[in-house]
């Protein structure tokens, strides 16, 4: 563990950073399950994952030392389990407030936790909560990003911000103005300020308001996005209406 003095007001503060792990979200719950006490917005951090994994335990691959792949931890207890996917809106807007300022207006929100710049996905967030009665007690944010890697083997639409700049990133500088960022939009949460996450969520979407093909089952829909219920669903709006689906009903075709 060391100290780190990042331009934030409590994310990264305390810093855990490893060489090898199997997951940073797995090492954090450990973690947590020993209780080993930690502040709310410790980071865990690995130059190598070799068990990532996103949404749904699709696995995150990500080639050693050129990336990023964190995990933060926050206890938003203000936050009604019901109402648990503002938080993943505030993370994917915190990344994307951030990666705006380097890529520009192509960097999205693929619904709905994938960062998406153009048609190819750079980035991805896990976010597991813990709850207790009716609120949420404990989240561990698992953030992957690719930052230096150029080449993605076996992978369908991948790139990076390096492919995408031209450059390599200082990752230790990059992940401090991610930390401020997502921080930022955190903080936005906990003051209650949920129209302007909804709207600012929205207006971030992947495909926001274009006409395009979604896969539903073995079934291809067409239609439009146009925004996102308060518990989460992607409204589309089809031939037949507008209709609500949750994760892993239906699929972008990219």
């Amino acid at each position: 563990m060391q100290s780190n003095i990042f331009l934030t007001r409590f994310v990264g503060h305390h810093l855990v950073k490893l060489v090898k792990v199997d997951s940073t979200n797995n090492y954090l719950k450990t973690l947590l399950s020993n209780f080993k006490p930690l502040p709310t917005g410790a980071v865990i951090m690995a130059d190598s994952q070799f068990a990532g994994r996103g949404q749904s335990n699709n696995a995150w691959l990500s080639q050693a030392g050129k990336n990023l792949t964190f995990s933060i931890y926050l206890k938003p207890d203000f936050l009604s389990a019901q109402k648990q996917f503002k938080l993943n809106e505030a993370i994917a807007l915190g990344i994307t407030d951030c990666l705006t300022k380097i890529l520009g207006d192509d960097c999205k929100i693929k619904w709905p936790n994938d960062i998406y710049y153009n048609n190819d996905k750079i980035g991805g967030i896990l976010i597991e909560n813990t709850i207790r009665g009716q609120q949420i007690n404990e989240s561990v944010i698992g953030i992957g990003l690719n930052v230096n890697q150029t080449v993605f083997p076996d992978l369908i639409n991948p790139s990076s911000l390096a492919n995408i700049a031209g450059v390599d990133f200082d990752l230790m500088a990059l992940l401090g103005d991610i930390l401020k960022s997502v921080e930022d939009r955190y903080l936005q949460l906990e003051a209650g300020n949920y129209q302007q996450i909804d709207e600012d969520f929205t207006q971030h979407l992947f495909r926001y308001q274009q006409i395009a093909d979604f896969k539903v089952g073995a079934k291809t829909l067409t239609g439009k996005i146009t925004g996102i219920t308060d518990t989460g669903l992607l409204i589309v709006e089809t031939a037949k209406g507008e209709q609500c689906f949750n994760f892993k009903e239906i699929g972008f075709v990219v």
